[in-house]
């Protein structure tokens, strides 16, 4: 697909989606830049809610939908690399906020809501910042967003409780699925909250660039694993990678408009009851960490699955290091730096992305436009936002 020109991608309604992964290692050195410019005041803001309390400060890392699972795939690493000793981070959907927001919203804890958002016009992101700053005493907004003429954006202006970031500009994806715009906020929040400095990221967003133009140079390898039969697709994985699992298992629902199905789950919690879903037409995918100890884990139920030969296919995708997989691998070539889980979910999920991509070609749809009923929709629709009292 990648080396497709414009008209043959054109015509199978494939050439916005396709661009827009493809483009992604080039959108991360220009949010890497974006990072840079804003850095000292990124700073100043964060130390200025440090100073209101000695207390621990929450982080509600929110979003609907793919926006959310960046709070989902950051939470696990910046729980230990974060500045734990001030924040507490958490991944709350804007979903469950708006539908309970007593629930979820403490009004005495000071609580800094990052905002993550595509368009910023979703219904529930505008009403969960409505709402903890109705319910919250000591609120503070961080919105991370695609476009600069959202609602989310616009609402920022002025506002000294807000510190407003937009994503570069080809981050706001055109096609339905959202890309670009989930590697580029995820990897602005890592480097903001992120303790390691700032040469140090610069070098994992390296590394990361280097792994994403792999991911797309070796397209037919990951073609030659789709040529089999397969209707169902299981994504796994430990850490922050088990939070990515959820957006990688929806871009296969999405792209395919549900006609493959799809599960998620940790590498540890997937014997306990999910494993039931795998069969002969089942694809199995397992993104194993770097992390030495938690690397045993991944390849655990790698070889477990494989060997039981139930699936379809069981494909391993990661950097090499200690243990192995007897069976099919994607392993990087890049190995001058093992990256953090954080960082490499980046990576892993532009190849979960090209999976999706070929499998909603596989199955006759069009990734551009994979919804045939139009009952989803890229900016969701048809939701009621009820007062709150």
């Amino acid at each position: 697909m990648f080396e497709k020109n414009a008209d043959i991608l054109k015509k199978m309604g494939a050439d916005i989606t396709t661009g827009e992964i493809k483009q992604q290692p080039e959108l991360w050195q220009e949010t890497l830049d974006i990072y840079k410019k804003n850095e000292k005041a990124i700073d100043a803001f964060l130390e200025k809610i440090k100073k209101e309390t000695d207390r621990k400060i929450r982080v509600v890392f929110t979003g609907a939908g793919t926006s959310q699972y960046v709070g989902d795939t950051l939470v696990p690493y910046l729980t230990r690399n974060g500045d734990n000793h001030r924040f507490a981070f958490e991944s709350i959907g804007t979903t469950d906020i708006v539908g309970s927001p007593y629930d979820y919203l403490l009004p005495e804890e000071t609580t800094i809501l990052v905002s993550f958002a595509r368009s910023g016009n979703s219904p529930e992101s505008l009403a969960a910042v409505a709402a903890a700053d109705k319910i919250v005493k000591n609120i503070y907004h961080i919105t991370i967003t695609c476009a600069a003429d959202g609602q989310l954006a616009l609402a920022a202006e002025g506002k000294e409780n807000i510190l407003l970031l937009l994503m570069p500009p080809r981050s706001n994806d055109k096609g339905f699925a959202m890309t670009g715009s989930f590697t580029c906020m995820t990897l602005s929040a890592l480097l903001i909250f992120d303790q390691e400095s700032l040469s140090q990221k610069t070098a994992y967003v390296q590394a990361m660039q280097e792994l994403g133009q792999e991911v797309i140079q070796r397209e037919t390898e990951i073609q030659a694993v789709l040529d089999r039969e397969y209707q169902r697709i299981v994504y796994l994985g430990s850490g922050s990678l088990s939070g990515l699992t959820r957006e990688a298992q929806l871009k296969v629902l999405e792209l395919t408009a549900g006609q493959i199905a799809t599960v998620f789950d940790s590498s540890l919690g997937f014997r306990h009851g999910p494993k039931s879903f795998v069969d002969k037409r089942t694809m199995v995918f397992v993104f194993v960490s770097n992390d030495v100890y938690t690397r045993k884990y991944d390849l655990d139920i790698l070889n477990e699955v494989h060997g039981d030969g139930i699936a379809a296919a069981v494909v391993g995708i990661g950097q090499a290091g200690e243990g192995s997989f007897s069976e099919t691998a994607f392993t990087y070539s890049t190995q001058e730096v093992l990256l953090p889980e954080a960082y490499l979910a980046l990576p892993d999920i532009l190849f979960a992305q090209t999976v999706a991509l070929h499998s909603s070609i596989k199955v006759g749809n069009t990734p551009d436009t994979p919804s045939p009923t139009g009952t989803v929709n890229r900016v969701v629709q048809g939701v009621t936002i009820h007062k709150l009292s």
